[in-house]
């Protein structure tokens, strides 16, 4: 039986009742950073009162809430360990690559898309969802709708797959400058 959402005029309430309670464990949940934990929350809030996360009575409310909490931190954590990463391989200094560099990029980003597109679905859809969704491989499995086990199979053998065809044996050459350095390397694991 497919429930309902609760409307806002319901939810409201009870998000403010257990507002002090969802910032405590949203302060943890951020490893002390209140400013953070602050940012989470209100995400967490935007999701509810959107409709993106709904409460299905599986748990208490309050469970429920601090699941999306939980889950609202991470894809914060993730994503500003993404951006540090970022700034860190081109510091603001670095200047812009040359026409010759940026052409070369271009390419080993057509190569990368082309292997992927030779794999089957499945494998695709979870290198998909882990690198360039940011998820773990058991989210990603969820939202599939695998087993985990099945999922991590896909994402084992997509890896290898990729690093087959990207590889010289391939007739490709070996990149450059690193858009395919995952690919090379080993690509790591994301549980």
């Amino acid at each position: 039986m497919t429930r309902l959402p609760i409307p806002p005029t319901d939810l409201v309430p009870r998000l403010e009742a257990l507002h002090d309670a969802s910032f405590g464990w949203a302060v943890h949940c951020c490893g002390g950073d209140h400013d953070e934990a602050a940012d989470v929350v209100q995400a967490s809030y935007v999701k509810v009162l959107a409709g993106r996360a709904v409460f299905e009575e599986r748990s208490s409310f309050r469970t429920w809430l601090f699941g999306v909490i939980r889950f609202t931190a991470l894809e914060v954590q993730r994503r500003g360990a993404r951006e540090r990463v970022l700034a860190a391989q081109q510091e603001p200094n670095d200047p812009p690559p040359s026409a010759d560099e940026a052409l070369v990029l271009a390419e080993e980003q057509v190569r990368l898309q082309q292997a992927l597109a030779q794999l089957p679905e499945r494998q695709r859809e979870v290198l998909h969802l882990v690198f360039y969704q940011g998820l773990s491989v058991s989210e990603a499995a969820q939202v599939m709708l695998l087993s985990v086990g099945s999922a991590r199979v896909h994402y084992d053998r997509g890896k290898k797959r990729l690093r087959l065809l990207l590889s010289p044996e391939a007739g490709t050459a070996a990149p450059a400058h690193g858009v395919l350095r995952i690919a090379r390397r080993g690509m790591p694991d994301h549980e």
